[in-house]
């Protein structure tokens, strides 16, 4: 594994950072190191690194602690299950009782709060948080900001692109960005914020100046108990300690919800949506070629217009969001108008990938929708702006909530007038029994035709073959990915590159046997 960059900084010595958290080295004290960076992962040491060695879900992080040293830790945080391994290193150990809770505030002091010096705004909800980040960041660099940005796609500092393995990195990881980000000249930061990263403690330490939330809709059931355990997470982060403002889209229960979570908890709050309530909010909706403009209106009675340039009602609520999260941090009004009328798209969001051969007649796009609300979204989306067929490409990803498979079905059979089931990410699962479940609430639709054939690349083709003149080929599930885990092997896929492949027809003719039509 590559070493991550860091940010240059002057250390800070060991007794002086856990003094000022309160936190004690309990064995091996016979030098004072200065630290100069924090990891959670052994493979990643810098010399001069504090090693957080925490308990993981399949081993602790503290029998790699001998590494992290030979790798040139200097002092290694841990609990008491890893205190034995970690003593056994002789370089000196700080004990916690859950180390993980430490670890975001540990990283913001050694990077000497990073947050506090950038215009941070993270983004949360189940779907919406990329497409409304890159409307930011756009937003934020028409104002003149050098800009930053942390998510689902990777993260970018200024013009430079780092390919991350999570929505939300790590808390070592967060802070360490975002003080290379401002090291950088990197003025505002749009990030990504998940539920899972709000439950591990992964942005914990770092100070938003805002905070939104675009919706909720099923999924993560796998890793949360029901959707109020689902909210409760997401809901963690709208907290005057952790915020300046709040901004929430009201266009569901959930968000009206949370607009009375915020005022009872004393952090400021702004709205909008499609609901005529929202602070800012559509007058006016007309669908363009690729996308929509929009008449925008403010509460403060100001009104203005922008162009979303991609597809479907959902990505104008995205760039409401966006407009208002500029706003509420400063950006004039006019510029962020600007910078999101200017945002040409999002990889993987919607993307329209072009015909090679430059032959008109059939539409071809990938999304990341991967969940039962984001299937509908993007269905109705391509429904709209088409006087022919829609043919939606699904699967369903492995190791991951089983309990929207059925629905994501059954919604792009209720909605697609072609759905081709196929395999996604199947992971650890069998491939064939994630596909059955798709299946089982495709056919209980009574929806379109519905067609299965597990190899993605022979469904891909299948759709372009069987699209006519005015048609929409629509590949669901991995957007901007490029490989395709199996079995604990990835493999190189992208969706993309592979229907341009197959609309320029590199693809074999495709003479599959394929079951399961209806």
């Amino acid at each position: 594994m590559s070493i991550g960059p860091r940010p240059r900084i002057t250390g800070v010595a060991l007794s002086a950072l856990v003094s000022s958290l309160e936190l004690a080295v309990i064995a091996n004290w016979e030098s004072d190191p200065i630290v100069t960076g924090i990891t959670h992962d052994s493979r990643q040491i810098h010399p001069g690194d504090l090693y957080a060695a925490l308990p993981g879900f399949n081993t602790h992080g503290a029998n790699f602690a001998q590494s992290a040293v030979h790798a040139g830790a200097v002092a290694i945080i841990t609990d008491e299950v890893g205190l034995e391994t970690a003593a056994a290193t002789g370089v000196p150990v700080v004990l916690a009782a859950h180390p993980r809770e430490r670890v975001g505030e540990l990283a913001d002091t050694i990077y000497e709060s990073p947050s506090r010096d950038l215009i941070v705004v993270g983004i949360t909800g189940t779907n919406g948080k990329t497409t409304t980040s890159f409307l930011l960041d756009s937003a934020f660099r028409a104002a003149g900001f050098t800009t930053g940005v942390i998510g689902t796609v990777g993260t970018r500092i200024g013009d430079d692109f780092i390919p991350t393995t999570r929505t939300t990195p790590e808390a070592t990881d967060v802070h360490a960005l975002l003080a290379l980000m401002r090291e950088s000249g990197v003025r505002a930061v749009a990030m990504e914020v998940s539920s899972h990263a709000l439950r591990l403690g992964r942005v914990d330490g770092v100070r938003f100046a805002a905070v939104c939330f675009t919706n909720l809709t099923e999924d993560h059931l796998d890793f949360h108990a029901d959707m109020y355990d689902y909210f409760d997470a997401k809901a963690s982060l709208f907290m005057p300690e952790r915020a300046g403002r709040a901004v929430v889209c009201v266009d569901d229960d959930w968000g009206r919800d949370l607009v009375v979570l915020c005022e009872q908890r004393g952090l400021a709050v702004s709205t909008f949506g499609l609901n005529p309530s929202a602070d800012v909010s559509a007058e006016g909706i007309t669908t363009i070629p690729g996308g929509s403009k929009v008449s925008v209106r403010r509460s403060k009675g100001q009104e203005l217009s922008i162009t979303v340039h991609l597809p479907g009602a959902f990505n104008v609520v995205n760039a409401l969001g966006a407009l208002q999260c500029a706003l509420s941090v400063g950006v004039d009004l006019r510029d962020a108008a600007a910078g999101i009328t200017d945002c040409g798209g999002v990889p993987g969001r919607m993307e329209r990938i072009i015909d090679p051969r430059g032959v008109d007649g059939v539409v071809a796009l990938v999304d990341y929708a991967h969940t039962p609300d984001a299937v509908e979204r993007a269905i109705e989306a391509v429904r709209a702006g088409t006087r022919g067929r829609v043919i939606a490409v699904l699967g369903a990803g492995g190791d991951r909530d089983r309990a929207k498979r059925p629905l994501m079905g059954s919604a792009a059979s209720r909605l697609a007038d072609v759905v081709i089931v196929t395999d996604d990410n199947p992971r650890s699962e069998a491939p064939a029994d994630i596909r059955s479940s798709v299946l089982e609430g495709a056919r209980l639709s009574g929806g379109g035709e519905v067609h299965e054939l597990g190899d993605r690349r022979a469904a891909i083709t299948l759709a372009v073959q069987i699209a006519e003149a005015g048609d929409v080929v629509l590949v669901l599930g991995k957007g901007h990915e490029q490989g395709q885990e199996i079995d604990g092997v990835i493999s190189p896929f992208d969706d993309r590159v592979v229907l341009a492949e197959v609309l320029a027809g590199v693809s074999s003719s495709g003479n599959h046997e394929r079951d399961g039509v209806r």
